[in-house]
């Protein structure tokens, strides 16, 4: 069977982690990432099936920059974006981007990727 693989990309070690431990026991292989330049590195190279993104990180570049990046480059992959700080409207977010206001639940997160790579279909979570 099949592992779907999500793509953490924060750069606050503990709730990457704590997000990974959740995706985890969801059954997910996760790779995580601490800035934009990684996940990018990483998305060349490996197969995702979902990313999820806080927006600010260092490196100049945002959690918007990489899922602007994703959508004009067709990668097809489903992007949650969640801040503390941001609240971008729907017709903001890049491609399907879907977006989460932090403090966010993990299992919440969990059923958005879920909805996202489930069955090959891409649905938006309410």
């Amino acid at each position: 069977m099949y592992q779907r693989t999500v793509l953490i990309v924060e750069d606050e070690i503990l709730i990457r982690m704590l997000l990974a431990d959740t995706l985890l026991d969801e059954g997910y292989h996760v790779i995580e990432a601490a800035n934009v330049l990684e996940a990018v590195a990483i998305l060349g190279q490996r197969k995702i099936d979902a990313v999820v993104t806080d927006v600010d990180m260092p490196g100049g570049l945002s959690g918007f920059d990489l899922a602007r990046m994703i959508s004009d480059t067709r990668m097809n992959v489903p992007v949650v974006i969640a801040s503390g700080r941001h609240r971008p409207k729907a017709d903001e977010l890049p491609g399907d981007a879907v977006f989460v206001a932090k403090p966010y639940r993990l299992d919440a997160i969990a059923t958005i990727v879920a909805d996202m790579t489930s069955d090959g279909e891409r649905r938006l979570a309410s």
